[in-house]
């Protein structure tokens, strides 16, 4: 190896730092950017590496390319620390190179690049350097095969675990050791969508039928690391939600529970009750999985009551998804201000009076937890004075007391589903009003009109505008039944409140990691790696447009540009699906991360400030800005790293929860919608298509469905699916991503306890495939073991 000198990368090092320590591995040089990135990622792997770096015998060098002229690179605009990063990591790699052999023009010392990153190693070999991933330079050592055993696995996708036996008896959640199986036995992900039927009493004869459909015949590429559970280190088993399937055996006190969580497998249980609990929506907990059982053990917990009751089924949405929902204890609520509250003499030396100022809120009606209000004045000098004036929350909320350890563990507020309201509809028609010119509207204005500008700066750094159809309902007043369900309107005023809030939540942003560089809780939204991107690639390709994915700033100009004259609603379909491609923004600690980018809002650096009533980060934000200012005192928690990253853990969890509950709400309300509704026709547009499905959007009610082509007990069309444009051909007729077609949407009520919202192509016609516009050959009713079972 003398002849080859390897600049690494950061994920090289801590995938095979196995394969580094050897004494094979010699004349490796670790940038200054790695190391950083090594360090923040994983302490001990940093230890070993820099006990590498300080053996003269292995002869590792590190190079300082940060402070180095010719190898230091500026951050570009739209361009995230990652891809910074990896840029440097290629200046200093392809400086290397050229110095070296200016050096040794005789020896014609040769640097090549290791990385994993595909991305990255493409870039580098566009740019003349020679690029190779840790596997393609460690098999080419052919004088030591023995460290290809030594490789990491590596796969970000994790590993396939199909069927219940390779399961083994684990349960979704649990934490398990798995056994890689060999290469022969891998599997590929399938593009089959399995009928949601909820699971029948032949779940074990039906077990191989299912594995079977979603196998399929796929090149090598697309084969993924697949295993089996072979131990289980920690069981996290919870009480489930669910109904009990009643034993057909008279008198038989043993019968099974079918939990809500399909992930979660049927219970065997015994009961009195199951005349009494059959029909109802029970809890369950487990008590044991025996080796010789295809089912656990379990005993009957509570009875929530009748199934598909509104109170029933919010209070299993809210068990299932893990959202404290219980009445706040005295101790929490002894620490409430005395009603009636007015500000005293002793709060007003920290603060500026304001309310000589023409202040206000911009909130839906009835809207209890206002939080924010704003103002704007033109100033003597010409200048306009904004005021973001948000509540100030931690005043009342004092660290370490039951109320706060309360708020930090419930964490964020969770609202079910949304009722309709004339939202931002009072200031949008003073705005447009010619008539009033009263204090407020021309503040309103004022503040309209820079909002505007704002967001126009926003947009032009690469900020992106996405999409995602909300739904609202209009509710009945006496019964509280959805009457009406319609997407959600987006005025002007909408964006002009969130501009503010922005600017709100990126200024204190940088003010708090300003004092608190290493203690600060910042957000951040991750940018997705370019897999993600392959089918918003492909989708608009097929309408001949072209999608740039390489920054955020390209993928906003690239979106803007994606507009057909003839399909005007086709960009919205497009910023839906860029929606599907993102990652999760997380909140984090400064101190524990090196990566502060916000690809969406293409900020630097980004934090939630302006919603302390509803999220407990806000409050935490909220104190370190106090401190900062001087209005307040810290505390020893507020300046630890650790217990703030497990404060920030617990956050992305309930935030994770609450939107994960706000769509299961959302679903159940859009069910009572069409039970009352019947069944009725829309036009929808097709957002994926599968191996045996199409996945559609319908505007009107901004719902999404799968209409399939397979039928149970019917002929089976003739299907041809392409991947590569991605289109699905049935019969005759193709479909395509983004497609016009009509729909007939349904509510199916044949398994009670997962019903769901069934759709059926009506056009285009496709005999033996497409259904009559009058619907008569749907088949809705209840099997008749299902009624058997579940029927009350």
């Amino acid at each position: 190896m003398a002849s080859r000198s390897s600049p690494l990368g950061s994920r090289p090092i801590l995938a095979t730092i196995d394969v580094l320590e050897d004494p094979a591995i010699r004349n490796v040089i670790v940038l200054q950017t790695v190391l950083q990135e090594v360090r923040n990622r994983s302490a001990p792997v940093y230890k070993r590496i820099r006990d590498v770096t300080n053996n003269q015998e292995k002869h590792f060098y590190t190079f300082t390319n940060e402070h180095h002229r010719e190898t230091y690179v500026e951050q570009e605009q739209g361009e995230n620390a990652n891809d910074r990063n990896d840029r440097a990591i290629r200046v200093a790699a392809k400086w290397y190179n050229e110095h070296l052999k200016k050096l040794s023009a005789e020896n014609q010392l040769q640097v090549i690049f290791i990385t994993n990153d595909r991305k990255n190693k493409e870039k580098a070999i566009e740019e003349g350097i020679p690029a190779f991933t840790c596997e393609e330079y460690i098999k080419s050592l052919t004088a030591n095969p023995e460290l290809i055993d030594r490789l990491a696995c590596l796969s970000e996708e994790g590993i396939i675990l199909q069927g219940l036996k390779h399961l083994n008896r684990a349960i979704h959640e649990d934490i398990v050791a798995v056994e890689l199986l060999p290469k022969s036995q891998w599997v590929a992900p399938s593009s089959v969508v399995l009928h949601d039927e909820g699971q029948n009493e032949d779940d074990a004869e039906k077990e191989e039928e299912r594995e079977q459909m979603l196998k399929t015949v796929v090149n090598e590429k697309m084969l993924k690391p697949t295993g089996r559970v072979v131990g289980i280190i920690k069981r996290n088993w919870r009480p489930y939600c669910g109904m009990l399937s009643k034993s057909d055996i008279k008198e038989s006190r043993r019968h099974l529970f079918t939990p809500a969580d399909k992930r979660i497998p049927r219970i065997r249980i015994e009961t009195r009750q199951a005349s009494t609990l059959e029909g109802r929506r029970i809890i369950v907990a487990i008590d044991g999985w025996p080796r010789n059982s295809r089912y656990p053990n379990g005993h009957f917990v509570k009875n929530l009551g009748d199934v598909g009751e509104k109170e029933t089924e919010t209070e299993v949405l809210l068990l299932e998804h893990d959202v404290p929902h219980q009445p706040f204890s005295q101790a929490v609520l002894s620490f409430l201000p005395k009603m009636p509250w007015s500000i005293t003499e002793k709060d007003m030396k920290n603060r500026e009076d304001l309310r000589h100022l023409c202040i206000c809120s911009v909130d839906p009606p009835g809207c209890t937890d206002i939080d924010d209000a704003l103002h704007c004045r033109e100033l003597e000098n010409g200048n306009v004075e904004v005021g973001v004036h948000i509540a100030d929350v931690s005043h009342f909320i004092r660290p370490g007391n039951a109320l706060d350890q309360e708020s930090a563990r419930r964490g964020t507020t969770v609202y079910l589903c949304e009722k309709a309201s004339l939202t931002y509809a009072e200031a949008q028609m003073r705005i447009d009003s010619a008539t009033m010119n009263d204090d407020i509207t021309i503040s309103l204005r004022g503040l309209n009109k820079l909002a505007k500008i704002l967001k126009k700066r926003r947009i032009e750094k690469g900020a992106l505008t996405l999409s995602s159809p909300e739904v609202r309902f209009h509710m009945d007043s006496e019964t509280h039944d959805p009457i009406d369900l319609q997407t959600k309107e987006l005025r002007e005023t909408n964006s002009m409140v969130e501009e503010f809030m922005l600017l709100a939540n990126i200024s204190v942003a940088k003010k708090i990691h300003e004092e608190f560089s290493e203690h600060a809780l910042l957000r951040k939204h991750p940018a997705p790696p370019p897999s993600n991107y392959e089918i918003l690639v492909k989708a608009a390709k097929s309408k001949n447009l072209e999608i740039k994915t390489d920054t955020a700033k390209s993928l906003a100009d690239s979106l803007d540009r994606a507009e057909s004259p003839a399909f005007p609603y086709l960009n919205t379909l497009l910023r839906i699906l860029a929606t599907r491609c993102m990652m999760q923004a997380v909140y984090f600690c400064s101190g524990m991360d090196n990566d502060f980018h916000h690809y969406g809002l293409a900020s630097p650096i980004y934090t939630h400030f302006t919603s302390p009533i509803r999220r407990y980060a806000d409050i935490i934000v909220h104190r370190l800005l106090a401190v900062a200012v001087g209005a307040d005192c810290t505390y020893p928690e507020l300046t630890d790293k650790h217990k703030l990253a497990d404060i920030c853990k617990n956050l992305n969890f309930r935030h994770k929860m609450a939107q994960y509950a706000q769509r299961a709400s959302v679903a159940f309300h859009t069910q009572l919608f069409f039970k009352s509704k019947g069944i009725v026709s829309e036009e929808a547009y097709i957002l994926f298509v599968r191996k045996n499905a199409i996945v559609v959007l319908i505007p009107k009610y901004g719902l999404e469905g799968t209409v399939f082509f397979e039928e149970k007990d019917k002929p089976q069309p003739r299907l041809i699916y392409d991947d590569e444009i991605p289109s699905l051909k049935v019969e005759d007729t193709v479909f395509h991503v983004f497609d016009k077609v009509k729909v007939k949407i349904m509510l199916d009520s044949s398994n009670l306890q997962h019903q769901k919202i069934r759709m059926s192509l009506v056009e285009p016609q496709i005999p033996g495939v497409s259904i009559p516009t009058d619907g008569s050959n749907l088949d809705l009713n209840e099997p008749e073991t299902k009624k058997k079972k579940l029927g009350k």
